[in-house]
């Protein structure tokens, strides 16, 4: 705990988080699901509104960009309002431009309460991907508009990757804050294990998107044939991704794990690939390091902003650079891969105890 907060301060900060994204089913949902996980040990008054999982699933919706499978839902007005009157919250923090975002929003300002929006995701860039002109139009209308409301209105605006803040600037944000990562709880309680002495399996995990340049691992494992390629995930590209790789017997597939199932496959491989498009942070990189593991990943990804932990990862320059880094890997001495792996391990560490950290500050001293 930060030094500079008191526990009256603790006691009397009411958090209410509002987010469109379901818990852990990506990116976003994933990191606010971990940071309650981890403030609530400090601030017990903390709630998180947002979708629940196989509840309410409204026909008045529409697919997120990359994601058919997730979708914007009108928010449960009721069960957001029983929340909000027992939890009584002296600070809205708004995680996504959506609709349960906009409820809390407005919640906010009716009642004259500090408001912080989150920048975590850059939605324009991914309808340039997925939607087209005429879709996209309409969608980055909105996404400007509402976002331009967010930012002008909240005291600060949060972003975890720096290469954002012209965007948020352009959106009328005066003040803005940039917010490490949390982990996973199941990732810093269970022992690290030692690094595999071969290198006999790389895995990926997320989303099979055209987003995450997952074609680049298959044409890496024509390379490497000697070595297992684990891709984990569900998504878009999923059957288009097995086709191309049917003649490969060194591609495996596997559909989406819980937590003590993913850390069980990231601790028996040698290194963790995200060699993605667009990446705001890059979550699982950041979730493989502080499981000891080396972490190759594309320039693009956000992660490669905090120097801490860019210091310990390899960076992949181009898209035809993925075998390269595998190879600098697998010509790495058993001590040089020991001690990637020790470095990565603390320094992920290190960065979660200071986002933490962070956090609380910030939800103390602005009431």
């Amino acid at each position: 705990m930060c030094a500079s907060i008191n526990k009256e301060q603790l006691k009397i900060s009411r958090v209410a988080f509002f987010s469109d994204s379901l818990a852990e089913r990506n990116g976003t949902g994933a990191y606010y699901f971990d940071l309650i996980d981890s403030l609530k040990k400090e601030l017990p008054t903390i709630e998180i509104f947002q979708p629940l999982r196989n509840v309410r699933f409204s026909r008045l919706s529409v697919p997120m960009p990359g994601d058919p499978s997730q979708r914007l839902i009108t928010p449960n007005l009721l069960r957001i309002r029983n929340g909000l009157k027992k939890l009584k919250p002296n600070i809205i923090v708004i995680v996504t431009p959506g609709p349960f975002g906009i409820v809390g929003f407005l919640y906010a300002k009716k009642h004259k309460i500090n408001c912080i929006t989150a920048f975590h995701t850059d939605f324009a860039q991914l309808t340039k991907i997925y939607w087209n002109p005429l879709s996209r139009f309409f969608a980055n209308l909105y996404l400007k508009f509402i976002n331009k409301c967010l930012c002008k209105n909240s005291q600060y605006t949060l972003i975890n990757n720096s290469k954002l803040i012209s965007d948020i600037k352009n959106l009328g944000s005066v003040n803005y804050k940039l917010m490490g990562t949390p982990l996973p709880q199941y990732f810093l309680d269970i022992p690290k294990k030692n690094l595999p002495s071969k290198i006999k399996q790389i895995c990926f995990a997320g989303r099979l998107a055209l987003e995450k340049n997952i074609d680049l691992i298959i044409n890496s494992a024509k390379d490497f044939p000697s070595i297992m390629f684990i891709i984990i995930g569900e998504g878009p590209l999923r059957c288009e991704l097995i086709r191309k790789a049917k003649d490969l017997k060194n591609v495996k597939f596997m559909n989406w794990l819980n937590r003590k199932e993913l850390v069980n496959i990231i601790d028996l491989s040698s290194a963790l690939l995200l060699p993605s498009k667009i990446e705001t942070f890059g979550s699982i990189a950041y979730e493989a390091m502080a499981r000891g593991r080396p972490v190759i990943v594309s320039t693009s990804s956000g992660i490669n902003q905090w120097e801490n932990l860019a210091a310990h990862i390899l960076k992949m320059e181009t898209s035809s650079d993925l075998s390269r880094c595998i190879q600098s890997l697998i010509d790495m001495t058993d001590s040089e891969r020991a001690k990637l792996s020790q470095n990565s391990y603390l320094a992920a560490r290190d960065f979660h105890e200071e986002s933490i950290k962070q956090w609380i500050k910030l939800l103390t001293t602005n009431l």
